[in-house]
């Protein structure tokens, strides 16, 4: 954002506030009083004291008094904020963030609360960068606290940031109001002045005013309600723990909850809308075990007396780790027997385990800058299948941690991919932040780090960094010396470094041989953007081994190849199998080429063992014959992990244009004698890919004729399926997807037993539940009539389920009527029927059906200013947006449409990463068009005769 200049020159009656610890700021040049007070000033003789967006560090806030009236009828709040400061350099300056309140009063008051001045004291603003500058005639002096004292009022934000509300209606069809916060990362000034930057931490005492038929919740438990004026109430919070601001949270509404108690005695309620309170028993389950269970892993106890967990009816994200009152969509939190899938009970206890997981990792240690917000969300990501797994094992957690590395390799192997560390200034670069980098391949990276090191040294490593750092701010750095450190826990703790290499023996840092520089080791994946490509050649004995960065939009051929190849280098943990020996073998590579010794006699060699390694392996020459054959002769061989990840890397390096299609096709021939429900999703996701892009290009024999293949490949699977909601997880994710695939590509037996659901359905006035894993496809089948689109989209109205809603979503915007999906998207917009907080994935469910595509597209480039306005530039609702509605482009015409758009919204697209990811995923889609197109229909051709 362009800092406004103007602001930054000072008129000569005013010296600086110490911008530099060494500068001594003074009064205002004018003749002083006796008193050391200037004579009342007119703030339009001031100018903004402060041109960084960036807070000055002089002043450090201790401890904020936060007072809270929010009016749920006015929908506006007024309050007043008595903030403690450490003055660390002589100012005459407070500056601090504030964005849309109405100050009406500042004041400041010495150790003593006597006030330093009777006047007003003249409050500047500088909007651009959501800063206040607090004028005090009096000095104040270094090593001295004060209280700054702010009184304000604001509207309820509407959207989804800051202190906003949100609305839920009742069976009856009365619309409740409650208020809620949502502030990371940014927004915490939306709702009270505060210096909201994560490493100004703080202790914070809140009260909240409210009407007696409402609850008001916050961080800490209520410790007294006073009754004050006009019979309201006033609640009265104990004080929290040092914190950042972001994590600052209150919820005023008329929620019923769910109570239970941890084995260490920690309070554990589940809030939602009183007719969903049915709906909160399994999180209250799950968030009782995930406790227990990160309090026993990280071996420090959780800090506060209670933790809540509440659904809000309107929630952007997934959901928020306030500390000891995380909030949720309802999506995340709430679980219906009737209606909730297992892939819903998967997904709710997934949540819980990341927002739980950032009470300790995040809230107790927090990054000390957006730069590093992956050491928040790598972690609370990675540790929700270390978690699930532990509480939860019939959930199968460890069979979709491929898929999150998966689609780390799809945006990493792009060229507008970024470090997973990297520099991040105004909110919409620090917004921007929270991305596919930060969680998925910061979850990847620590996966590889803790196979690596081993359970053990992993686990030990991050309890000593959470101990060391607890209630304070960490770097990268820091992560890495806790790893790397051998001292005893008490060493540690008190401060000493004891580590050296000669004591490394003692730890699993002795690796293939030699002392490992774990920081130089780790700085190669946090510190470059981008993922490797090992190649591997069998040389007779030996294993030939070069590294170069992967790439899906440029050929090895292409005159760029050498310049963005450049300077790219990685300390690789290779992992390796042959079929003569049952141990994994480890290798670290460190240079651009290396060789193995395997021996003559192993006939074949899998590379990344399980894919615990975040690269990409190619076998080059007739490597990947050898692997086609052994998964065609004993696939059994290889765990499900390697043949799911063999089939990933094939067809990744056919898009990078280092492998024929046919190849990889004829790789996944095996499949019709899978039993493990991950590799045999991986392969059919592939040709239901290619099925989506060709469906929308208009190919009508290839697109019939890779139905056919789909059909006539897969029938076993297809045939064997039931429709109930029986069997292992595994089994039922597997009915999900084969049977919602099977019906789109018009499969009679299918349509046949769907329809017959779907009447059952309808006959039974909604009393009969379809079975959960099947009810999405249930539905849209039922959803191609009038009829039995206009049914569903009055049971979407009423509902109480939120995950029914999702379903019926989904269903109805697989109309092939343009109409009806115009008429959702419209109503999308609208933001009642169906809420805003649900536009964005209405939006790509509309362009993921091939008739609602170019309808989806038309809709964000006439509606985007609306969604920015909405969603705010930089949140992953406008990134999913940008990159979801031109995922299936495929023409140069569609691309050139595109760049057209972006230019015509420059300002905004120049500061979005995702406009450059979007090109670049149409680029590759072009690419992969005019290269295997033809090869896809002489394949198919031969496959049919």
């Amino acid at each position: 954002m362009v800092s406004v200049r103007l602001l930054v020159l000072f008129l000569l009656s005013v010296s600086l506030l110490g911008s530099q610890p060494t500068q001594s700021s003074q009064q205002v040049s004018s003749p002083a009083h006796p008193a050391g007070e200037q004579s009342p000033l007119d703030p339009s003789s001031l100018s903004f004291p402060w041109s960084r967006l960036r807070l000055p560090r002089y002043i450090i806030p201790l401890h904020y008094h936060l007072f809270l009236h929010p009016n749920l009828t006015s929908l506006s709040f007024t309050g007043s904020v008595q903030i403690q400061i450490d003055v660390q350099n002589n100012t005459n300056w407070v500056v601090l963030h504030s964005k849309g309140l109405q100050i009406s009063k500042a004041t400041i008051l010495d150790q003593n609360l006597a006030h330093l001045s009777d006047q007003v004291l003249p409050v500047l603003h500088n909007p651009s960068h959501e800063q206040i500058g607090i004028f005090s005639p009096r000095v104040l002096s270094s090593g001295q606290k004060y209280f700054l004292y702010i009184e304000f009022e604001a509207e309820l934000a509407e959207g989804f940031y800051g202190f906003y509300k949100s609305t839920y209606q009742t069976s009856q069809g009365e619309t409740r109001t409650l208020a809620s916060t949502h502030f990371e990362p940014t927004s915490a000034r939306m709702a009270f002045p505060c210096f909201d930057e994560p490493n100004f931490k703080a202790n914070f005492s809140v009260r909240i005013r409210r009407s007696q038929e409402y609850i008001s919740l916050s961080n800490m438990p209520v410790v007294k309600t006073v009754e004050v004026n006009g019979g309201l109430l006033e609640d009265q919070f104990a004080e929290s723990v040092k914190m950042s601001t972001y994590l600052v949270a209150f919820v005023i509404c008329d929620f019923k909850s769910v109570t239970g108690t941890t084995s260490s005695g920690v309070q554990v309620s589940i809030y939602a809308a009183p007719e969903k309170w049915q709906q909160t028993h399994y999180a209250l389950e799950v968030a009782v075990k995930m406790l227990d269970f990160y309090e026993d892993y990280f071996n420090i106890r959780y800090p506060l007396p209670k933790q809540d967990l509440i659904a809000i009816p309107d929630f952007q994200s997934g959901a928020m780790e306030n500390w000891g009152l995380t909030t949720y969509r309802e999506t995340s939190l709430l679980f219906d027997p009737l209606t909730s899938s297992v892939s819903d009970k998967l997904w709710v206890t997934m949540v819980i385990g990341h927002e739980l997981a950032h009470q300790w990792f995040g809230n107790l240690v927090t990054m000390e800058w957006w730069n590093d917000i992956w050491l928040n969300e790598g972690f609370a990501r990675y540790m929700e299948y270390i978690s699930v797994e532990a509480t939860y094992p019939d959930l199968k957690v460890e069979e979709y941690l491929l898929h999150t590395c998966f689609a780390a390799v799809g945006l990493d192997s792009l060229n507008s991919s970024r470090p997973i560390s990297s520099p991040a200034e105004n909110p919409t670069q620090i917004k921007e932040m929270f991305d596919t980098v930060s969680y998925d391949k910061g979850a990847c990276v620590l996966h590889m780090l803790r196979h690596f090191l081993t359970d053990e040294v992993f686990q030990s490593g991050i309890v000593r960094y959470l101990r060391k750092y607890s209630y304070k701010n960490a770097h990268n750095q820091d992560l890495w010396d806790s790893l790397a450190n051998t001292c005893s826990e008490e060493d540690f703790i008190s401060g000493k470094h004891c580590y050296n290499s000669g004591q490394a023996a003692k730890n699993a840092y002795l690796f293939a041989g030699e002392h490992l520089d774990l920081t130089a080791m780790m700085n190669t994946w946090t510190l470059q953007k981008g993922i490797p490509l090992v190649t591997v050649t069998r040389k007779g004995p030996r294993l030939l081994l070069r590294q170069d960065r992967f790439l899906r939009t440029v050929m090895p051929s292409d005159p760029l190849w050498s310049s963005l190849q450049k300077g790219f280098l990685w300390q690789i943990p290779l992992t390796y199998k042959t079929d003569v020996s049952g141990t994994i073998h480890r290798h670290l590579m460190t240079s651009p080429t290396d060789s193995i010794h395997i021996g003559e006699e192993a006939s074949w060699v899998k590379v990344n063992t399980d894919m615990t390694g975040f690269y990409v392996v190619h076998y080059e020459e007739s490597g990947w014959d050898v692997m086609t054959k052994l998964l065609r002769e004993n696939y059994t061989a290889l765990s499900y992990k390697d043949r799911t990840q063999l089939i990933h890397n094939a067809f990744q390096l056919v898009t990078a244009g280092h492998l024929p299609l046919n190849k990889a096709l004829d790789l996944i021939g095996y499949l019709k004698r899978e039993t493990h429900t991950v590799p045999l999703l991986e392969g059919l996701g592939y040709l239901e890919a290619f099925y989506h892009i060709i469906e929308k290009r208009d190919e009508l024999d290839l697109t019939q004729n890779l139905g056919m293949y789909i059909l006539q490949f897969f029938r076993a699977v297809i045939d064997q399926q039931t429709w109930s909601d029986s069997g292992s997880v595994s089994e039922r994710r597997l009915r999900s997807e084969v049977l919602s695939l099977a019906c789109h590509l018009d499969y009679p037996p299918c349509l046949e037993r769907a329809r017959q659901r779907f009447k059952d359905w309808l006959q039974s006035n909604g009393t009969l539940n379809p079975p959960t894993d099947v009810a999405e496809t249930v539905f849209s089948v039922g959803a191609q009539d009038d009829h039995g689109w206009a049914s569903l989209l009055n049971t979407y109205k009423t509902s109480l389920s939120a995950a029914q809603k999702h379903k019926i979503l989904f269903a109805l915007t697989s109309s092939r009527d343009s109409n009806k999906l115009q008429r959702l998207l419209d109503l999308g917009l609208e933001g009642k029927v169906i809420r805003s907080q649900d536009l964005s994935s209405l939006i790509l469910m509309v362009a993921r059906n091939s008739r609602g595509c170019n309808l989806a597209w038309n809709f964000v480039k006439k509606n985007w200013d609306t969604l920015v306005q909405k969603f705010q530039l930089g949140s992953f609702c406008i990134r999913n947006i940008i990159i979801g509605t031109t995922g299936q482009f495929s023409s140069q015409e569609e691309l050139n449409e595109m760049q057209l758009f972006f230019e015509s919204i420059k300002e905004q697209a120049s500061q979005l990463r995702a406009t450059q990811v979007a090109l670049e995923n149409v680029q590759k889609n072009v690419r992969w068009v005019q290269r295997n197109l033809e090869t896809l229909r002489s394949w198919l051709k031969e496959q049919m005769q």
